[in-house]
């Protein structure tokens, strides 16, 4: 059993607490010292096997150009206003220099030359794309090779190469490229420093002391220590793309605060009851900790069902996120306990403060234990519950319409990937971005790179120039390098509109469609469409396509465990269906949010964008994995409850009221934790903190407080119904909850269930 288990290793914990929280100390520091001597660096490889971008990649690796690589851009204007490039020879001096010394910098393979062609005309300056038409705005093309084997020190390297260089040249320089997309540290440290600010804000005030607010936030900055630490090592060994830490923090402070806050709270009721604070500590993990493990479990095969997406970085972004939260759960049923173990019966008490926050009652009142506080929350919650329980029709109809109403503008989601146009204009890649856009046109911060082999038809590439060039959304055409050896040739070619417009993902689809085989004909040479833009394009139109297998994969996994967790057909019937309504509506507030831009100031965001290509699947994952925290949690006292008067109504109604507080207060920290992040400068962290934020928002309020209620009381008895024949297949032990649990607990026999 399950829970025998965990009552021997919360009670073991709990009376060796010094010698648990020694050995965490010693594998938080092995963690870092193994992060520090065989980590990495994260970094992004935005594309997936199969796909065209991926092909035209492959071509341009076989023709060894280079163009395959990374790329950055050096953008630079004359510090005097009036002054261009055309005409001031002081300027041009030092945009030489510039060139050089950008050239000499470790691993460039090469650099544009817009002083050379300024040299050689102003025609072919402008014409190269180096040099806009007013002779004000020059962009250094820098080269790299493939990104393993580039470090986040060779970005370092080329910013401070800009730094020096602003305080000697006449130039106001700015920088861009995927080499600051793939390296830049992620957003992330003051968020989490926010979050778990405002998380022990929260708890102080849900338990009124100081040492029962600690533990949770203690235990997730150990949990969170050894998590990162074992990513970045994960990163020493294979590519984890640059957000992995970011949501890994995130998730792992939600959940590991919450799973603490649930042991928490039964812990100082078995205190309450008069409980040795061993006992209460291993009875504690016996029974909440029981939805923790399951609810952890459902979270990390959640996000590690994104596998089939096909798409590595997605695969390895899930496995990193994955380990944080297995550390949560496993600092749970043995960190907790061991904190909660050296607390002893502190726990049990409520300070001056803390009282006068629970109970309103000032000065000397306050010092007085008042033990109809907590009966006080428990009423007023149960008097809201059987008022919905009362009017289940109306309350049922009233909030579907409201989460399908919040669902509407799902209908226009977009996916794509927000360019530097989004980011503030303290980031240099915004400045650059702006430059360029000003001088050249908004397609040249997105150029897309055609690769073709024209192996048997020597005229194709003629044609094909020809072709790409008259599409209506290409602004131009730079000059066509042809590998000698291997006669591959690579056209990179500027859209007329922005990396995130739809027009250029329109004009992509146009170019693969229609303009490239028109120009290829049916003969034996071939051409394929690269380049950041398009690979991130192609990798939407990946997962847009596999979300739909994924979704179903992880409804009928998580119905299934709910099933054997319940022993029921409907409970696991109703959880999923409304997991699925409150994730809709918060992927339909994200659309208005991010692509309408209702809102958006609020949270900081610059300009309106479409959604991350790769956010939806992810968020889906996460957030039906996080869900089910609540579910289980909720369920399992309800079905205690049922378990023990066989009232289905009674059952409701106590079982929801008296986890309300708890579920309110996790959800609040979860609310707090992500919304921490939704306020970060990158427009794909800002995704995923309010998405996230709003889920659980909807989750733990709309659904938990109302849906959740009023369709139990329009099922009856039925929320309990399972076939015989089911029940007599379905395995219980581990997973399952049956009446033996109880026994395992201490807890008074309960009957069994009569309806089956």
């Amino acid at each position: 059993m399950l829970s025998k288990a965990l009552l021997r290793l919360g009670a073991s914990a709990a009376r060796h607490p010094w010698r648990v929280i020694a050995a965490w100390l010693i594998a938080a520091t092995l963690a870092v010292l193994a992060a520090i001597a065989f980590g990495g660096r994260t970094a992004d490889s935005m594309t997936a096997p199969g796909l065209d971008s991926r092909r035209a990649a492959e071509l341009i690796e076989r023709a060894g150009t280079g163009q395959e690589g990374m790329t950055a851009q050096v953008v630079v204007t004359p510090l005097d206003d009036g002054a261009t490039f055309f005409d001031d020879d002081g300027a041009r001096t030092a945009l030489t220099r510039l060139q050089t010394e950008v050239k000499r910098l470790p691993h460039v393979l090469g650099t544009s030359d817009p002083a050379g062609a300024l040299d050689a005309g102003g025609d072919t300056a402008v014409r190269g794309g180096l040099v806009s038409a007013d002779g004000r705005i020059a962009v250094v093309r820098v080269q790299y090779p493939d990104q393993s084997r580039l470090s986040a020190e060779d970005l370092d390297a080329l910013v401070e190469l800009g730094d020096r260089l602003r305080a000697e040249l006449p130039l106001r320089i700015e920088m861009g490229g995927n080499l600051f997309y793939a390296f830049s540290d992620p957003d992330g440290g003051a968020s989490e420093l926010i979050g778990l600010l405002a998380a022990a804000a929260i708890l102080f005030l849900a338990f009124g002391s100081l040492v029962a607010a600690a533990l949770p936030i203690g235990m997730a900055v150990f949990g969170l220590t050894v998590g990162v630490a074992t990513m970045t090592v994960l990163a020493g060994v294979t590519e984890v793309p640059a957000f992995a830490p970011v949501l890994g923090s995130m998730v792992g402070l939600g959940v590991g605060i919450d799973y603490a806050l649930f042991v928490l709270a039964r812990h100082r009721e078995y205190l309450a009851r008069g409980l040795d604070p061993r006992e209460a500590a291993g009875r504690a993990v016996a029974t909440a900790g029981r939805p923790v493990v399951f609810a952890g479990g459902t979270v990390v095969v959640s996000i590690l069902g994104l596998a089939v997406a096909n798409v590595p970085f997605m695969t390895v972004g899930g496995l990193a996120v994955s380990i944080v939260v297995l550390t949560m759960v496993v600092a749970s049923v043995t960190l907790l306990p061991a904190f909660l173990g050296a607390a002893g019966p502190r726990l049990g008490r409520v300070g001056r403060v803390g009282r006068a926050l629970q109970t309103g009652k000032p000065g000397r009142l306050a010092r007085r234990r008042d033990p109809a506080a907590g009966a006080a929350h428990t009423a007023g919650w149960r008097r809201w519950i059987g008022h919905v329980s009362r009017h289940p029709v109306l309350y049922a109809v009233g909030a579907a319409g409201l989460l399908l109403t919040a669902t509407l503008p799902l209908l226009g989601l977009r996916v794509g990937l927000p360019d530097d146009g989004s980011l503030p204009p303290s980031r240099t890649e915004r400045r650059a971005y702006d430059l360029v856009a000003e001088g050249f046109g908004p397609g040249t911060n997105g150029p897309l790179v055609i690769a073709a082999d024209p192996t048997g038809d020597p005229g194709v590439l003629d044609r094909l120039v020809g072709a790409v060039a008259a599409d209506p959304g290409i602004a131009s055409v730079a000059p066509t390098h042809i590998d000698r050896a291997t006669g591959i040739a690579t056209l990179v070619v500027f859209p007329t509109t922005s990396p995130q417009d739809k027009a250029t993902a329109d004009t992509i689809a146009r170019l693969r469609t229609d303009v490239l085989p028109a120009a290829i004909g049916h003969g034996p040479a071939r051409a394929h469409v690269g380049g950041a833009a398009a690979s991130l394009s192609d990798v939407g139109r990946r997962t847009s396509q596999r979300l739909p297998v994924f979704v179903a994969a992880v409804l009928a996994m998580s119905f299934l465990l709910l099933m054997l967790v319940f022993r029921s057909v409907l409970v696991p019937l109703k959880a999923v269906l409304l997991n699925l309504l409150s994730i809709g509506a918060a992927y339909g507030i994200m659309v208005a949010v991010f692509q309408w831009g209702w809102g958006g100031a609020l949270i900081g965001l610059e300009a309106t964008v479409p959604i991350v290509s790769f956010i939806p699947m992810f968020l889906f994952a996460i957030l039906f994995g996080l869900s089910m925290d609540y579910e289980v949690f909720l369920l399992s006292r309800v079905r205690e409850e049922y378990l023990r008067t066989g009232d289905n109504g009674t059952a409701i109604v106590e079982g929801v009221s008296r986890t309300a507080r708890i579920i309110t207060s996790a959800a609040l920290i979860m609310v707090a934790v992500f919304l921490s992040f939704a306020v970060a400068e990158d427009p794909s962290t800002k995704m995923f903190g309010l998405g996230l934020a709003t889920a659980i928002f909807i989750d733990a309020t709309v659904v938990r407080m109302v849906l959740v209620p009023a369709t139990m009381t329009l099922l009856g008895r039925t929320n309990w119904w399972l076939p015989k024949w089911l029940d007599r297949i379905l395995p219980r032990g581990p997973v399952g909850t049956d009446d033996t649990d109880a026994e395992s607990t201490g807890e008074a026999p309960r009957p069994r269930l009569v309806d089956r």
